[in-house]
């Protein structure tokens, strides 16, 4: 059973490394991990972005489920490429499971981007764009495609020390993961033909 593994991981001085322990842990519950860097690419060739996508999106076609690595990165929110994905894979009806290093709600983040302020009973920006503000962990559209196609966000009580290398958050996806393709419907077969 293959499971993509998406996350904003492939941008760590040690993403190899990662994407290895990342497979290991999934080998150890029976599951495939499918890191993005598992695709050879040449990032100086000719066209490297599209092989770099079209690579990826032969992994999530091939995955029965995603793990993504959903911890704010540079900036209050997930890695846009890694919500893409998220998306990709919900509109496939594949389960979708995520986590988040970081406990914090969405709202908390932001105002560590931007100034808070209230307009009437909104919260808004420094820019008076209205701040999403429903006790979230990150933008609604992310925790119900989790909610929906798969289960809650996973998150620890605390951050940990190390956001970014510590996988326990990981690991506890991967099992639910692991328990949830295993009890999945089989695809039926072909009967034998008469013959």
């Amino acid at each position: 059973m293959k499971v993509y593994l998406a996350g904003p991981d492939v941008f760590l001085r040690d993403a190899i490394d990662i994407g290895r322990l990342k497979a290991e842990i999934c080998a150890r519950h029976g599951l495939t991990g499918q890191f993005p860097l598992d695709n050879k690419v040449n990032v100086e060739s000719r066209g490297a972005s599209r092989k770099i996508f079209l690579g990826n999106k032969a992994m999530m076609d091939e995955a029965g489920a995603i793990i993504a690595n959903l911890t704010p990165f540079r900036g209050p929110s997930a890695d846009a490429g890694t919500v893409y994905e998220l998306g990709y894979m919900a509109g496939s009806e594949k389960l979708c499971i995520g986590y988040s290093n970081d406990p914090s709600l969405y709202v908390k983040r932001v105002a560590k981007f931007s100034s808070i302020g209230k307009r009437g009973k909104r919260l808004v920006d420094r820019e008076d764009l209205t701040v999403e503000n429903f006790d979230l962990p990150d933008n609604l559209m992310i925790i119900h495609a989790l909610n929906i196609h798969g289960c809650p966000l996973i998150v620890p009580k605390q951050a940990p020390k190390d956001i970014w290398h510590d996988l326990a958050s990981f690991e506890a996806c991967v099992r639910l993961a692991a328990k949830r393709l295993r009890a999945a419907p089989k695809p039926a077969r072909a009967a034998p033909k008469p013959g």
